[in-house]
């Protein structure tokens, strides 16, 4: 059982993030498990043949892959691969900096952590001989194959899942606001709890306890992540992905409509908005490219909101409109 013990200063800075790096190293279980997820299997037989020329050898061996026919590969991972997300969405680019200036020391004890009590995979044995050496062409290997893994089977798909994590954070936020800590995660996986300010997670690889000590708590929803994932070690500051609402509609395929019936459901400069809105944009930049006042788009960006379909936040002396996962959904359906 991993605790992790939140004072009262830590809850009020309890937040979520979205990690893309998070998500392609945990896209792995499924990748290497030739059995995979009932709610992946459209994406997985897509994201297999684009494996087909990517020696993912190394990635596998720092799942841990499966022994003997019945066996399911390791679920830990190196805490090294995945680093504490320092923004609400920060690029791939950026968490792979992060991941490729991790110092020799962290890679060999994360790795022996991952694996312990446990053989090492062979692939992984010579890399921890003495000196850094070793580590140091380990992980510039690593990080290129994931480099390539994200352009080759999420990076086409992130939009998508980005607008499921997204809502699965938006509804977390609420519960968070009108229950507390204890609404929050009553319908999280039945192996995380929360009693009198402690988080406990069983069925974890792990056997400490953490005090966030002022650092917080950070949450990341997670597409591929089946059951909570903290890191396997107690030095990190405390954060936990967690398995997403939505991944059971997330490979649904989308219905095929007719063009103009955004048009004629919303009226045609409510639909040219909605179009537009797939990143966030402030009302003068929607006014230049639709050549129109801002107090037009004003007036119909009201309505939208109003109903659900775009959500606003402030940035510094604008107000950033962007697309709802509602209006997602009835943007990329018509």
């Amino acid at each position: 059982m991993i605790r992790v013990a939140l004072g009262v200063e830590d809850l009020a800075d309890t937040r979520f993030a979205i990690s893309p790096m998070a998500e392609t190293v945990f896209s792995l279980w499924e990748l290497t498990d030739t059995r995979g997820s009932v709610l992946h299997q459209p994406w997985l037989r897509a994201a297999r043949r684009r494996l087909e020329r990517l020696d993912t050898r190394l990635l596998r061996s720092l799942v841990g892959e499966p022994r003997g026919e019945f066996a399911r590969p390791s679920r830990a991972l190196p805490d090294f691969l995945t680093p504490r997300p320092a923004t609400f969405a920060p690029a791939f680019t950026d968490e792979l900096a992060l991941v490729r200036a991790t110092v020799p020391d962290v890679v060999r004890r994360d790795i022996v952590a991952a694996h312990a009590p446990g053989p090492l995979p062979e692939a992984l044995e010579a890399a921890l001989a003495p000196g850094d050496g070793p580590l140091l062409a380990l992980l510039e290997a690593v990080c290129d194959v994931l480099e390539r893994l994200w352009d080759v089977v999420l990076r086409p798909v992130w939009p998508r899942l980005r607008l499921v994590l997204e809502a699965d954070t938006t509804y977390r936020a609420r519960q968070l606001a009108t229950g507390g800590a204890r609404l929050l995660f009553t319908d999280m996986p039945p192996n995380l709890t929360w009693r009198h300010g402690v988080l406990e997670i069983e069925e974890m690889v792990g056997r400490h306890e953490v005090a966030a000590a002022g650092r917080g708590l950070l949450l990341v929803p997670s597409v591929f992540a089946c059951k909570p994932v903290p890191p396997t070690g107690s030095e990190a500051a405390p954060w936990l992905a967690y398995p997403s609402r939505g991944v059971g509609t997330l490979w649904a395929p989308a219905e095929q409509a007719d063009a103009s019936a955004l048009d004629e459901l919303l009226g045609r400069p409510r639909a040219r908005l909605l179009r537009l809105l797939g990143e966030p944009l402030p009302t003068v930049e929607l006014a230049r490219r639709l050549q129109v006042t801002p107090s037009a788009v004003s007036q119909h960006l009201k309505v939208l909101h109003a109903n659900g379909l775009v959500s606003r936040a402030r940035d510094g002396r604008h107000v950033l409109y962007r697309r709802s996962a509602l209006g997602a959904r009835l943007a990329e359906h018509h």
